[in-house]
C-alpha cells in the first residue's frame, strides 16, 4: 500500500502546470508569446469579456481557503490547508475534466479576503470557497457573489447540502417501503449551525420532502428567536424554521424522525436515539469522528445510518456533487448557483442511484465518473 506521505513528497504535492500547446518552432513561439500574443492582448483590451474566450480564465477554477475550518481540525491555518485544496483540485480534474488551482490566503480578515479574491478573479472562470469558518463564510460568499460576474460557491455549504438532501430522499423512500406507510409531517433535528448546517436547513426547507418541523441546534441549544446571543445569520435560521423557544438537544430529539449531524464527535448518545420516533434516520456526519458510530446507532434503533466517512456505508461527501456542479455552471455560462439548481442537482443524484438504492447504498459511489457528467447535463438542461 502506498503511503500518503510518499504520495505527497514524491512529486512535491499533487499538481503541476502542463501547457496545451507545443513550442517547436519560432513561429510557435511568436504565436504563443511575442509578438503575435499582442493581438490577443489588444482584443481583450477592447473587449474585457474576451479574456474568458482566449485565456485560461475561461476554464480555471480557483479553490480558495483561509485555513480557518479545515476538515475536522478547525483553524489550522493557510499552509496546513494547502494539501486539502490541492486534493480538491485533483478531484476537479479527474472527475470533471476541470482545471483548478489552490490558493490559500494567509489572512482571516473578512474584508481582506473579499478584496484579494476580487482582485485575482480576473484569472478565473469560477471560485470555489473552501474551509472558511462561519459566520465569516456567509458574508464572504454573499459579497463576492453580488460583486463578481462568475460563479462563487462555498462548497462546505452547498455541496454538502445537495448530497445530504439526495441521501435523505433515498432514506425516506426506503423507510416508506419497509413500513408500507408514506411519510408525512417528519420532524428533523440538525446539529451544527455553521456553514453546512445552515445550508442543509435551507435546502430541506425549500425541498419537497414531507417535513413539517426543522430544529437547528448550536452548542448552546435550539436556534430560536427568543435567544439574545444569536448573530444575524443564526437569527435568520430561527425565523426560517419558525422556532420561538429554545431547548436542549435532548429535548429536541424526543419524537424526531431524522437526525442530521454536522457538529461534534460523540455528541449523540444511544439514549438520545431511543427517544426519537421508531425507526429513525441518523446522518452522523462529523469528521473524522461522527456524532455516534454506526454500530451504536443501529443498536439504539436507527433504521438507516450515514456518516461522512469512506470506511462505512452511506458516505455523505460533497465531492459527489461539486465537480459536476461547477462543470454544469461553466458549460451553461451560469453565474449564480440558485436554489433551483441545487434542488435539481440533489434530485438528479437521487434518481441516478434509484436502481441501486438500498439502506446501505443511499448514494452513488464518489468514484463513479458518470455522476459529474449527469449533474452537469442536469444543470445545462435546467436553463434551456
Amino acid at each position: 500500500m502506498t503511503d500518503t506521505f510518499e504520495i505527497h513528497k514524491k512529486n512535491t504535492g499533487k499538481l503541476e502546470i502542463v501547457p496545451t500547446v507545443q513550442v517547436n518552432t519560432k513561429e510557435d513561439l511568436s504565436n504563443i508569446y511575442t509578438p503575435n500574443v499582442g493581438k490577443i492582448c489588444m482584443v481583450i483590451k477592447d473587449n474585457p469579456d474576451a479574456v474568458r474566450e482566449y485565456t485560461i480564465a475561461g476554464k480555471m477554477v480557483a479553490v480558495i481557503s483561509d485555513g480557518s475550518a479545515v476538515l475536522g481540525f478547525g483553524n489550522i491555518g493557510a499552509k496546513a490547508a494547502l494539501p486539502v485544496m490541492e486534493g480538491k483540485c485533483v478531484i476537479f480534474k479527474e472527475f470533471a475534466g476541470l482545471n483548478a488551482f489552490p490558493i490559500c490566503l494567509d489572512t482571516q480578515d473578512t474584508e481582506e479576503i473579499i478584496k484579494i479574491v476580487k482582485a485575482i478573479s480576473v484569472n478565473f472562470a469560477a471560485i470555489n470557497l473552501e474551509d472558511i469558518s462561519a459566520p465569516r463564510c456567509f458574508e464572504i460568499e454573499k459579497r463576492l457573489s453580488d460583486e463578481l460576474p462568475i460563479p462563487i460557491i462555498h462548497d462546505d455549504q452547498h455541496g454538502t447540502a445537495i448530497v445530504t438532501l439526495a441521501a435523505l430522499m433515498g432514506a425516506i423512500k426506503i423507510k416508506n417501503k419497509k413500513l408500507k406507510v408514506k411519510s408525512k409531517n417528519l420532524k428533523v433535528v440538525i446539529t451544527g449551525a455553521g456553514a453546512a448546517g445552515n445550508a442543509i436547513t435551507r435546502l430541506i426547507k425549500a425541498s419537497e420532502l414531507p417535513v413539517s418541523d426543522i430544529k437547528l441546534f448550536d452548542s448552546k441549544g435550539l436556534v430560536s428567536t427568543d435567544r439574545t446571543d444569536l448573530d444575524k445569520y443564526k437569527m435568520e435560521m430561527a425565523q426560517l424554521t419558525g422556532q420561538t423557544k429554545t431547548m436542549s438537544i435532548q429535548e429536541g430529539l424526543v419524537g424526531a424522525d431524522i437526525f442530521v449531524g454536522v457538529s461534534a464527535p460523540n455528541s449523540l448518545t444511544e439514549d438520545m436515539i431511543r427517544s426519537m420516533n421508531k425507526d429513525p434516520i441518523v446522518f452522523a456526519m462529523a469528521n473524522p469522528t461522527p456524532e455516534i458510530m454506526p454500530d451504536l446507532a443501529k443498536v439504539a434503533g436507527a433504521m438507516i445510518v450515514a456518516t461522512g466517512r469512506s470506511d462505512f456505508d452511506n458516505q455523505i461527501n460533497n465531492a459527489l456533487a461539486y465537480p459536476g456542479v461547477f462543470k454544469g455552471l461553466l458549460a451553461a455560462k451560469i453565474t449564480k448557483a440558485t436554489i433551483e439548481i441545487k434542488l435539481a442537482t440533489a434530485k438528479a443524484i437521487y434518481e441516478y442511484n434509484l436502481p441501486n438504492l438500498t439502506a446501505n447504498n443511499l448514494l452513488p459511489s464518489i468514484l463513479d465518473k458518470n455522476v459529474p457528467e449527469m449533474i452537469a447535463a442536469t444543470i445545462v438542461t435546467s436553463v434551456k
